[in-house]
C-alpha cells in the first residue's frame, strides 16, 4: 500500500510539475454551450440526401490527474440535407452505436461501457440532432440536441463546415462536461479525472443519388 501510495503521489508531483502528459486537453479547445433542451428531441432520420461515408470519424479525448486517453466511436449513421449551396438550411442527425467505443486502452474501453460512464447496456446510442446552423465570416454555430447517457442537452459548437457538388463537410473540435450528461465517475482519489471531454468530428457526406 505504501508503494502504491508513492506513486500516486509521484505521479500528482510530476503533473505539478508542468509536465505536457498531465495538461487539460480541453483548455486548447472551445468550450460547447450547454442548455436545457426543449422538452423532446428532434427525431433523428435515417433518409438524408447526404450520407455520412468511409473515412468520417467521431473521436474524443479524456484525461485526468496523471495523464489523457484517445478514444472514439467506430460505427455510427446519419447525414444531412441542404437547400442548395445554404449551409445555413442544413439539417441532419448522427446516431452514435455506443457498444463501438474505442480508446488507446483495452481496460479503458472495457471499463468506459459499464454504468461507471457510458451504460450501454442502458443507453446503447447517443444521438445528436441539428436544430440550426449560423454562418459568421468563414466560421459556422452548429446548435442541437445530443441525447447521451440518457439524457438530452441541447448544445451548440463551433464549426468548419464545406458544401462542394455531391458533398458535404462538418469538421469540429470542442469540449463538453460529462457531468452534464450524468457520467459523474470519479476515478482514484489520487488521480481524478476530470470533467471536461474534448470532441473530435471529422464527418464527410455524400449525395445519395
Amino acid at each position: 500500500m505504501k508503494i502504491l501510495e508513492r506513486l500516486g503521489l509521484f505521479g500528482l508531483t510530476v503533473c505539478l510539475a508542468g509536465f505536457m502528459s498531465c495538461s487539460n486537453p480541453a483548455d486548447g479547445v472551445p468550450k460547447a454551450t450547454v442548455m436545457a433542451a426543449k422538452e423532446s428531441a428532434p427525431a433523428a432520420s435515417s433518409d438524408y440526401a447526404y450520407q455520412f461515408v468511409e473515412g468520417s470519424s467521431i473521436g474524443f479525448v479524456g484525461s485526468k490527474v496523471t495523464g489523457s486517453h484517445n478514444g472514439g466511436f467506430k460505427t455510427f449513421k446519419g447525414g444531412f440535407n441542404v437547400d442548395g449551396d445554404d449551409v445555413s438550411t442544413a439539417e441532419g442527425s448522427v446516431v452514435i452505436d455506443m457498444k463501438s467505443v474505442w480508446t488507446d486502452t483495452d481496460r479503458l474501453t472495457g471499463h468506459l461501457q459499464t454504468a461507471d460512464f457510458f451504460d450501454v447496456a442502458a443507453f446503447p446510442e447517443a444521438v445528436f440532432t441539428v436544430s440550426s446552423i449560423q454562418q459568421s465570416g468563414e466560421e459556422f454555430t452548429v446548435t442541437g440536441d445530443l441525447t447521451l447517457h440518457g439524457v438530452t442537452k441541447t448544445i451548440s459548437f463551433p464549426a468548419m463546415i464545406e458544401k462542394k457538388a455531391g458533398s458535404f463537410y462538418l469538421r469540429a473540435e470542442f469540449a463538453i462536461k460529462r457531468f452534464d450528461f450524468e457520467i459523474k465517475y470519479p476515478g482514484k482519489a489520487d488521480d481524478l479525472i476530470r470533467d471536461d471531454v474534448v470532441i473530435k468530428l471529422d464527418l464527410s457526406a455524400e449525395a445519395t443519388a
